[in-house]
């Protein structure tokens, strides 16, 4: 991954693997997967992970990508439910309309690459889906207040989820696949379990988003095609 990149090309998954490595999660993985697209670690990697993902997935279906638009400018209604003030998103939101748009216009993976690598842009896309997912956890606080340890919702929801550079919790992830009705798909290297732990959600649905975690860390996945 190039130095000063926040999304890189793609990348044979090789790329991933430890030199001399015969552990069997990398040949499970090398199996399942051809290549990877590395995301900066700077503690935003997951919000960037998922929507590029997101829109890459989308990015030759000219209905999804309206959808996908339609389903942004929507969200100002998550906002106003939970008592945001417009000031606080609504530069984010037409950022992330202004993306797709972009994309709409040129349905090009070298266009959707320039513009999550513009760190403004970027860090702007990542800034609207962080409170987007507070703005759902605060909307569906009586189910999502069980999941959280800390005084109150609200304040998990200012100190973890809407400030930049903060690590995304398992709920956060949850919270924002309901508000966009994404489903994804999180492989994960942890653990010392020989396999691969595979991560659906919400669970038994369709994904189009395929993340893999390791060391705390997201990168987009691109399986194999299944003969």
């Amino acid at each position: 991954m190039e130095a000063d990149s926040l999304v890189s090309n793609r990348e044979d998954i090789s790329s991933l693997f430890p030199e001399q490595t015969t552990a069997p999660k990398y040949k499970d993985l090398n199996s399942k997967f051809s290549s990877v697209r590395q995301v900066r670690g700077d503690g935003n990697c997951f919000y960037r992970a998922f929507f590029f993902a997101h829109l890459e997935s989308a990015l030759h279906n000219a209905r999804a990508l309206q959808g996908i638009k339609e389903k942004i400018i929507r969200t100002s209604d998550d906002f106003t439910a939970a008592g945001f003030d417009e000031s606080s998103y609504r530069h984010h939101l037409n950022t992330v309309v202004y993306v797709v748009e972009q994309c709409q216009a040129d349905e090009q993976e070298n266009q959707l690459l320039r513009l999550f690598n513009e760190q403004m842009t970027s860090d702007s896309i990542v800034q609207y889906l962080r409170l987007l997912t507070s703005a759902h956890l605060q909307n569906h606080a009586d189910f999502f207040c069980n999941f959280v340890e800390a005084p109150n919702l609200q304040v998990y929801c200012q100190q973890e989820v809407e400030a930049m550079a903060m690590e995304s919790d398992h709920v956060d992830i949850l919270a924002l696949s309901q508000a966009l009705d994404i489903c994804i798909h999180i492989v994960s290297m942890e653990g010392d379990e020989q396999q691969l732990a595979h991560h659906i959600i919400p669970e038994g649905t369709e994904p189009s988003v395929h993340l893999l975690y390791q060391t705390s860390h997201y990168n987009i996945l691109y399986p194999r095609l299944q003969h």
